[in-house]
């Protein structure tokens, strides 16, 4: 029997994991015991959420948040240590780029516990990123190393990695093994919407805490909206940093945050997305919705060579050239396999079992 400790403290790694937890579900030689560091804690993060998600429910709880980076880091490795020496795990596996997935890679560093890294090889080449940080470092520690794209493959390979003790495989990405799941699933919210909107969020740091960029985006957004309905879930950062500089928000459809599922439905059903997220540039794709990255660079670059996705940084004329352009009838090519086509968690599976 193979157990796995899994490390989980953001919403959209539960997401994530649970299309890797679904198919260790259909193996009796493996089981999975689920951490949740209480990274990223809100109300969602609820039994109803796991059960509206098909999610198992995490076996512990550490509640950990809301705290500096090294003091949230530092009490996840000592509650994660004692918990992996209790269930003596033969791997810890980590997703993406949280402080919860350094912790946890740690503790298998210093525990000779082997070390799964999903979503591995990514990079932005920003070291200003507490994400870049935590992903080089994981990378650096772990066993095997899942790739999601090619991309990442490379990235990892320029670093040497082909000469390291370690295993980097392409596995696909386990965010449309999700979207794929889901879609059927997905529900509408309960407001007025128009045809052809754009779906928009805000909420990443260096957007937010600047405000000639906060500005520019939506100022950009408010001229686009005499045209279009521009959706906005309201970030609760965005929300306070918006009030504080009175920005004016009157023409765009400003709602609450909404749950994943209410957030596929407006995926599928909008005509076009405008973010500075990275999972939801990646999702646009899996919905064959153009993209506009609201950001000065991004982990997905294939989705900018494929022509699905524009970096616009916060510049005002960029947002609004990148918007004109999508309403023209430019053909994007979604039925490109960049990220595995459904089928990750199942070789993410099959290789850790495999793995001696």
């Amino acid at each position: 029997m193979i157990k796995i400790l899994t490390i989980l403290g953001a919403r959209p790694q539960f997401i994530k994991a649970g299309s890797v937890s679904r198919e260790i579900a259909k193996h009796e030689g493996i089981t999975e015991i689920i951490v949740h560091t209480g990274q990223h804690y809100d109300a969602n993060m609820s039994d109803i959420f796991f059960t509206e998600m098909q999610i198992p429910k995490p076996n512990y709880f550490l509640g950990i948040g809301g705290m500096s980076h090294g003091a949230m880091t530092g009490q996840m490795i000592e509650k994660i240590e004692e918990i992996a020496t209790h269930e003596k795990p033969d791997w810890i596996m980590v997703y993406g780029d949280t402080n919860s997935t350094l912790a946890g890679a740690i503790v298998a560093s210093k525990l000779h516990i082997k070390l799964a890294h999903i979503e591995a090889g990514l990079r932005s080449f920003n070291m200003r990123m507490p994400e870049e940080i935590n992903r080089i470092l994981t990378d650096r520690i772990s066993n095997i190393l899942f790739c999601p794209t090619d991309t990442a493959v490379n990235n990892l390979m320029n670093e040497g990695y082909d000469k390291l003790d370690c295993r980097v495989i392409k596995s696909g990405d386990v965010m449309q093994d999700g979207a794929i799941f889901y879609k059927s699933l997905c529900v509408k919210p309960s407001f007025d919407i128009q045809e052809a909107f754009i779906l928009c969020t805000i909420h990443r740091a260096e957007n937010t805490d600047d405000e000639s960029r906060l500005k520019a985006i939506f100022e950009a957004l408010n001229e686009i909206a005499l045209e279009k309905q521009v959706v906005l879930p309201l970030h609760p950062r965005t929300k306070k940093m918006v009030e504080n500089l009175n920005i004016d928000m009157q023409k765009l459809t400003i709602i609450d945050p909404v749950g994943y599922l209410e957030m596929v439905w407006l995926i599928e059903h909008c005509s076009l997305v405008m973010t500075d997220s990275g999972g939801l540039q990646k999702e646009a794709y899996f919905f064959t919705k153009p993209c506009i990255t609201l950001r000065d660079e991004t982990e997905w670059v294939e989705l900018v060579e494929c022509g699905a996705n524009v970096l616009v940084g916060a510049n005002k004329a960029k947002i609004i050239k990148a918007y004109k352009n999508s309403l023209e009838s430019k053909v994007i090519d979604f039925d490109l396999d960049l990220y595995g086509g459904g089928k990750a968690s199942e070789n993410i599976i099959k290789d850790i079992m495999a793995y001696k």
